[in-house]
């Protein structure tokens, strides 16, 4: 296939995207950035968000304020590795974290892995937010990044009840155990390679970019209605 069968084809396969595209309407991109130690106050004020349900789900109890704000300070930006989506506001929708422990410390997956390092994910949605894929976006990031990490075996520890993180286990292919009403689920992730380094750089520029248009949005909104006020004064 010479070069010019190769554009072609792809001008073809981009014309009926566009066209299922017009008949069937999109959801919001979701562009999911990585997080660090200037998050912490926006994880805390989604954490706080959740309603007791959500709560229970996210951490097996249905924590109070004070235990959340415990929580979120003792996040440790270098040792784990937290991702968010955030809307047009700079209010976090949700929020996944990857927590890298030795293998040791999870015994569920002890057997299922070579490797010294084992890594647990835990995963929240606002509830304005569900129906978006969100979730299942925080997912694929934490996967390639524990591939690019040199981590073969993500593992996910949820209550039986919680079937929104069941139904993504079941997608991505888990393995799932059930036990005393608590639900353990590993995958086995495939090894780092160029492209899978090349697609986590893409993401976390483009989701960067985001990012910064919606703090530049936010920033000119805020000025024009401080203008506004003063006029109106």
């Amino acid at each position: 296939m010479n070069s010019t069968d190769i554009f072609t084809n792809a001008f073809s396969s981009m014309s009926a995207a566009g066209r299922e595209a017009d008949a069937v309407p999109s959801k919001p991109a979701v562009r999911v950035k990585e997080l660090s130690e200037r998050d912490r106050r926006r994880l805390l004020m989604h954490f706080l968000g959740l309603n007791n349900s959500d709560r229970l789900l996210r951490f097996g109890a249905a924590l109070p304020d004070e235990v959340i704000t415990k929580y979120v300070q003792r996040i440790d930006f270098i040792r784990d590795t937290l991702f968010g989506v955030y809307d047009s506001k700079l209010k976090l929708m949700g929020v996944g974290h990857l927590a890298f422990a030795s293998r040791d410390a999870l015994p569920a997956i002890h057997g299922a892995t070579d490797k010294e390092r084992v890594v647990g994910f835990g995963v929240s949605v606002s509830e304005v937010a569900r129906g978006m894929g969100i979730g299942s976006k925080l997912f694929e990031r934490a996967a390639i990044h524990c591939r690019n990490e040199d981590v073969d075996t993500l593992s996910m520890h949820c209550l039986a009840t919680n079937q929104i993180m069941i139904h993504i286990a079941k997608k991505s292919g888990m393995e799932i155990h059930r036990d005393y009403g608590e639900t353990d689920a590993y995958l086995k992730l495939s090894p780092r390679s160029p492209g899978s380094v090349m697609q986590e750089a893409v993401e976390e520029q483009v989701a960067t970019l985001d990012y910064d248009i919606k703090v530049n949005t936010c920033a000119v909104a805020k000025l024009f209605n401080n203008l506004r006020g003063f006029k109106a004064d």
